[in-house]
């Protein structure tokens, strides 16, 4: 009997098997291994009178068919811009094509205007990515499109992922520059060269383990032969002063050769009004109070010159040359601060007052060249890159400071005091990588590289003192800093796609050596150390468009020369700041959970251990009445949070994102001030951004932007730094047939970008305002020539919000 029915249900799941209904699914990339969306899919059958299938690619790049029976199908593939591919199919089962990679045409395109969309996000394994191109904010500049990205807060001069400084790659190639002149390159880069921002919270294997999040700056692709460029520039008026920035960039496209420059300068004049409030604490009773009003203003006429060269010489080998130059010339990069002091007894009246006149000159070159060689084995998706990279970095300043000492009510001082600083760094940064693709199987991908940088820095501090005006040099305030620092590393990743899932791994290893020399002072500190920092990452798409995943690594943040330079940089007669050479680094290790609904809502946890941070404090030294601005290691901070974001269309011609994020930070850090005692400060806070975009002519030729942000009050070490609102609107109008725009708009509305910042612990009572020109009218002109229009058979064709389709996620 069992028997009987033993057989009975090995013939029903027999029938079941030979009626089973098949499915072929597969994944669309272009050559830089992005998703190719909206691409069209037809599925031929090999048989006569069967039907031909058609589908176009979702937002991840991914399609599907289903139902199908056995037998010999062909897969046609069509995209704009891409070469036509072709694949037979001999179906015995449910099969996966795996990643598809599709090909640029090399010749133009005919007749195609492409009408500008709302921005998009998606979500990759390990990496969130904001589509700018073609969008509406493609008229802006770089660093309003940060501003714009999901997860990044540009705010203060400081830009920030997750309470982090992140490191900005552009094309996967690190821009070597502070994060000021970042700011600056940014805002002075035209937007409609770009064609993504991507915002790598936990950065993979094959990234420098250097640094916290990554923002990696995506240009479009040249699709376009021949010759066009672009004009632009912008104002700005502040408070106080106006600030300029002009530029053009330059495409050209041949068979072989492609090429890209783009040269802005930005002069301008910056204002900033600082009021800084001191008590003197001495068996904690304050027995004297300062109040400084400082007022500085900064002239600055940035010159940049970036440029890219490609040349291949077949379909499997190519030359790419590449160059990011600053030039900071020394007539334009003036810096005057006024700053009057006034000093109260402890009954509060007032004992004394000094003003200072700071006057400083710098002049800076960093030259940055790379170049590289990509080559394309046979099996698709399997290449081998060679680069190498050198920067010199040139910066020197002089200072000049003039301090006078008054009594109350006297207009003569009774005392005067002058010196004079000179400071020079000159570094070279060496670098050479290799790095190895190869495919495995139809859905799988293994990487690895060796990389090797070497760094050499001098530092010269040669400080005046003035005796009898005569000018004499002060030793012991002069030295001469050297450091040198090789680093190696080595790293394997694997990524694995299946159906539902992806899981990419990764594992790095570095290994520095570092040689820092002080010679005033004979002191030699040398340090050696090694890590592995491992990464995970894993993702589970659900049904109706939602996502879960997961992802931890481990980084390092390496002391900068400037932290590490022991020199004491006086500001005033009172107020320096100073380095530590003994600076150890910093590693953190992030975890992130995370949820998406229907490709629209996303929740993240997130949680951050930072061990041994380096921060810049500022230290009372209640008995010689001296301020200390200090780079020091604090013991550890702990961050963790919940984020939301939601980027959507509420209506026809109005679309909505919004970011939230609860979050609690911890800082533990040692007072050095007293007694090098370990002390915590902790707090929960709330950041908010909700950006509106609206389109307001039916033919999409003007546009809206509105922006609100808001951060409560934080803490920064030892500090707490009050809540700041910020409104900014802007208007885009594009004519003459897409070749012009004009943008007109308002940062910082209603002025309440400002922030104060206070220190007080123990013997430490420090009150900090910040007042810059934060309020800004802008208005901007960018113009295309050439032959920017894309064309294909003469006929034109309207590409209109693609993202409006409905098709299915696989991302």
């Amino acid at each position: 009997m069992l028997l009987k029915y033993f057989l009975l249900f090995f013939f029903f799941c027999s029938l079941s098997f030979y009626a089973q209904n098949f499915t072929l699914i597969g994944a669309i990339n272009d050559e830089s291994n992005m998703p190719v969306a909206f691409a069209n899919v037809v599925l031929k059958p090999q048989q006569a009178n069967g039907p031909v299938l058609g589908t176009i690619t979702d937002s991840g790049g991914g399609f599907s068919f289903e139902n199908l029976e056995s037998g010999l199908y062909v897969v046609e593939i069509s995209f704009l811009g891409f070469e036509f591919y072709t694949k037979e199919v001999n179906l015995t089962l449910s099969t996966n094509l795996g990643v598809i990679i599709l090909k640029q045409k090399a010749e133009s395109l005919d007749g195609v205007t492409v009408t500008a969309k709302r921005p998009t996000v998606k979500r990759l394994v390990d990496r969130l990515v904001f589509n700018v191109e073609n969008s509406t904010l493609s008229n802006n500049n770089a660093l309003d499109v940060l501003k714009h990205t999901p997860g990044v807060m540009v705010q203060n001069g400081a830009i920030s992922v997750k309470s982090s400084t992140p490191i900005v790659y552009i094309n996967d190639r690190r821009i070597h520059l502070s994060i000021e002149e970042v700011q600056q390159l940014l805002e002075a880069t035209p937007a409609n060269n770009i064609k993504s921002i991507e915002v790598i919270t936990n950065p993979p294997a094959n990234y420098d383990a250097e640094g916290g999040a990554v923002l990696n700056i995506v240009t479009s692709k040249n699709l376009i032969s021949g010759y066009h460029g672009s004009v632009f520039g912008n104002y700005k008026q502040g408070s106080e002063f106006p600030k300029y920035s002009l530029g053009t960039s330059h495409f050209f496209k041949a068979k072989r050769l492609s090429a890209y420059l783009n040269y802005n300068v930005s002069p301008r004049k910056d204002y900033r009004n600082n009021i800084e409030f001191i008590n003197f604490i001495e068996n904690n009773n304050v027995t004297s109070n300062w109040d400084t009003d400082y007022r500085r203003t900064r002239e600055s006429a940035n010159h940049n010159i970036n440029a890219n060269l490609i040349y291949a010489f077949d379909d499997s080998n190519s030359l790419n040359f590449s160059a990011n130059t600053l030039i900071v010339p020394r007539e334009n990069s003036k810096t005057r601060i006024n700053s009057l002091t006034e000093i109260f007894n402890s009954n509060k009246q007032l004992d004394s007052t000094f003003q200072t006149f700071n006057n400083s000159v710098l002049e800076t070159f960093n030259l940055a060249f790379s170049l590289g060689y990509t080559h394309k084995f046979k099996k698709e998706g399997e290449q081998l890159s060679v680069d190498v990279h050198h920067t010199n970095y040139d910066f020197s300043e002089f200072q000049d400071v003039n301090t006078g000492y008054f009594l109350p009510n006297a207009t003569d001082s009774f005392r005067d005091n002058k010196f004079q600083t000179f400071t020079s760094q000159e570094i070279e940064l060496i670098t050479g990588q290799i790095d190895y693709s190869l495919p495995v199987a139809s859905s799988a991908l293994f990487e690895a590289g060796l990389k090797t940088s070497i760094i050499n820095s001098d530092n010269i501090l040669t400080q005046y003192v003035f005796e009898r005006d005569e000018r004499i040099q002060d030793l012991q305030n002069s030295d001469v800093f050297l450091y040198n620092e090789t680093n190696y590393a080595g790293y394997l990743s694997y990524e694995k796609d299946w159906d539902n899932w992806t899981l990419k791994s990764g594992i790095r290893l570095e290994h520095t050596d570092i040689e820092s020399i002080s010679q005033s002072t004979g002191s030699t500190n040398n340090n050696s150390y090694t890590n592995i920092f491992p990464s995970l990452y894993i993702l589970n798409r659900l049904g109706n468009k939602d996502q879960i995943y997961f992802s931890y690594n481990k980084r390092i943040y390496r002391p900068r020369y400037r932290e590490l330079n022991p020199f004491r940089y006086f500001l005033n007669d009172n107020k320096f700041v100073t380095g530590d050479p003994n600076l150890q680094p910093e590693i953190d290790d992030s975890f992130v959970l995370g949820y998406t609904i229907k490709d629209t809502y996303t929740f993240e946890l997130y949680y951050r251990f930072e061990e041994n941070p380096t921060l810049e404090i500022t230290f009372q030294d209640n008995n010689s009445r001296l301020i200390k601005n200090t780079y020091t290691n604090i013991d550890n901070n702990v961050s963790y949070g919940l984020d939301f974001t939601m980027y959507n269309q509420v209506v026809k011609n109005w679309n909505l994102y919004v970011l939230s994020s609860i979050f609690y930070y911890e800082n533990n850090f040692f007072a050095l001030e007293s007694n090098n005692e370990l002390l915590k400060n902790d707090m929960w806070s709330v950041y908010a951004q909700v950006i509106n975009y609206f389109n307001l002519l039916n033919d999409g030729s003007l546009n809206a932007n509105l922006s609100i942000d808001y951060i409560s009050k934080v803490v920064i070490g030892p500090s707490d730094v009050s809540d700041r609102l910020g409104v900014d609107v802007n208007f885009n109008k594009t004519f003459w047939k897409d070749r012009a725009s004009l943008s007109i708009g308002v940062q910082d509305i209603f002025n309440t970008r400002n922030f104060t910042q206070i220190t007080k612990y123990l013997n430490q009572d420090v009150t900090f305002d910040s007042n810059m020109e934060n309020r800004l009218f802008t208005i901007g002109f960018n113009y295309k020539f050439g032959n920017f229009s894309l064309k294909e058979t003469k006929k034109d064709i309207d590409i209109n919000e693609r993202e409006r389709l409905k098709t299915n996620s696989n991302n």
